[in-house]
């Protein structure tokens, strides 16, 4: 893939836009394997997630891929890390992942807002991949952008902590967001997005009678800072040279059990995102 004309069109269209997709990048037998891996994880989450508002699902569904090795290996599959590369360049760390799950009639919805507001990375060498292991689109809630916004720097935000927001302070753009511009990114299973730290995204609730199952992984490169507490990170591809980042190895085992890196990922992500801006 690398210095072909697929990676052109991904980088002009990407740095243009701030979002490209769809990227195939499962395989079909990877796909079917990764998803039933995460409705048994589902499923052993279930009573913990019913107890919980959905701003505070991040305790759970967070960071999963510095505990779990069937999550490292969908944040470190060679398409994915060919397609970041595209953006990022040769040398590539996983700042952070989470899980987005909406099952039928799920109320949980996620508001306008912009990643780059909360994040406290600098440069901002930053992409999101948002990976789905079933189909996602318009009627399930799929990912909504606004294209060209990652280029117009920081809008005003609001934190409503409203309870179904998936967002941890469930913030949202404090002006006007003009959805008729809006683009649905719909997804097929084992396809793919990326999306810019700074560009307007959301999500709306799932209106359908099927789920809508992906996970985000954001990626970094090493010269990448951490605003606040020193953050884990994971070298998935290159060298780092700088050391910004407490590295964390993949993980080798799929117990639930032993979820103590996952915790402690989770501990330093919210104590620096968290930080009162």
């Amino acid at each position: 893939m690398r210095n072909s004309p697929v990676v052109t069109e991904l980088s002009q269209t990407y740095s243009r836009n701030g979002y490209f997709f769809p990227i195939p990048v499962l395989s079909s037998d990877d796909l079917q394997y990764f998803l039933r891996k995460y409705m048994d994880f589902y499923e052993h989450s279930r009573q913990r997630l019913a107890q919980l508002p959905p701003k505070e699902h991040f305790s759970i569904l967070s960071e999963t891929h510095a505990s779990l090795n069937w999550v490292y290996r969908i944040a470190s599959y060679p398409a994915v890390l060919d397609a970041v590369s595209s953006i990022l360049g040769p040398n590539l760390m996983i700042w952070g992942s989470r899980w987005f799950s909406k099952m039928p009639g799920d109320k949980t919805y996620i508001s306008w807002h912009q990643d780059a507001t909360y994040w406290g990375l600098h440069p901002p060498e930053v992409t999101t991949a948002w990976i789905a292991l079933s189909e996602s689109n318009s009627e399930n809630g799929c990912m909504r952008v606004v294209p060209g916004t990652h280029l117009g720097g920081m809008l005003p935000q609001n934190e409503t902590y409203a309870p179904d927001n998936a967002l941890s302070r469930g913030q949202e753009i404090a002006v006007e967001v003009d959805e008729s511009q809006a683009v649905d990114i719909c997804l097929q299973p084992g396809e793919m997005s990326l999306h810019h730290i700074g560009i307007v995204h959301g999500s709306q609730v799932n209106r359908s009678s099927k789920p809508r199952i992906g996970i985000a992984v954001r990626y970094i490169t090493p010269q990448v800072k951490q605003d606040g507490e020193r953050s884990l990170a994971m070298l998935v591809r290159g060298r780092d040279d700088y050391g910004h980042f407490e590295r964390v190895d993949p993980p080798i085992a799929d117990d639930f059990a032993v979820a103590d890196v996952q915790t402690e990922a989770v501990k330093r992500m919210m104590n620096s995102v968290m930080q009162k801006k």
